[in-house]
């Protein structure tokens, strides 16, 4: 078993006390605490240094109907660069300003995606250009759940528009296809970002309460 090193250790002492009243878990014993909220996920990381014992904090959050295998930042905060361990008493007290900092975040984040209107209006103001594809990707999905048939066609066609550099591009404008052809049947939409929501939960192999299909379909 590999040996958890004491910058490690006290990091995750600092999350358990700060995170986990807010309800947030840690996966395995990695440094990444996760926020579930059903349909999206709450993502608090601690980097190490790449070369000594420490930690840096990344919050952010991430779309589950994009059905993927892996954890990842759709909305991205790098909130600390890496700190270094030099000692127990010195480290404990930056694990502790780094677990409070990630729980203000946490619920400014619950505040601001609150519903899907919320995360309308973030998505609204997301630039949306050349070489960027999981952008205008989710902003077409929003757009198609409010039922702004206009919006998400001219998202999700930017998506097309990128070149299919690498696989993860042609599996993304290929489920832009998808929406784009049931774009006018709301019903449709949302039968299907509820399937893709729950495939996702299984392929990250989330933790229960999972939320029923019912009750993601009432959320959208």
């Amino acid at each position: 078993m590999a040996t958890v090193s004491s910058a490690s250790k006290l990091v995750a002492a600092a999350a358990r006390t700060r995170l986990r009243p807010l309800g947030l878990r840690q996966r395995g014993r990695s440094r990444l605490w996760l926020d579930d909220r059903g349909w999206w996920l709450g993502l608090v990381e601690f980097p190490p240094p790449r070369w000594s014992q420490g930690s840096g904090l990344h919050v952010g959050a991430m779309w589950l109907w994009q059905d993927v295998d892996h954890f990842t930042f759709n909305v991205s905060e790098r909130l600390r660069g890496a700190a270094d361990y030099r000692d127990d008493a010195q480290f404990a007290q930056v694990a502790e300003e780094l677990a409070l900092l990630a729980r203000e975040r946490i619920e400014e984040l619950r505040c601001n995606f609150v519903d899907l209107a919320s995360v309308g209006r973030y998505m609204a103001v997301q630039p949306i250009g050349r070489g960027l594809v999981w952008e205008p990707w989710n902003a077409g999905v929003v757009a198609a759940l409010a039922g702004d048939t206009a919006v998400a066609q001219k998202r999700l066609s930017a998506v097309l528009r990128e070149d299919p550099l690498v696989p993860w591009i042609d599996e993304a404008q290929g489920a832009a296809r998808e929406l784009l052809h049931m774009v006018h049947d709301q019903r449709a939409v949302r039968d299907w970002v509820v399937d893709r929501v729950s495939s996702c939960r299984q392929r990250l192999a989330l933790e229960s309460p999972e939320p029923t299909e019912e009750a993601l379909a009432r959320i959208f």
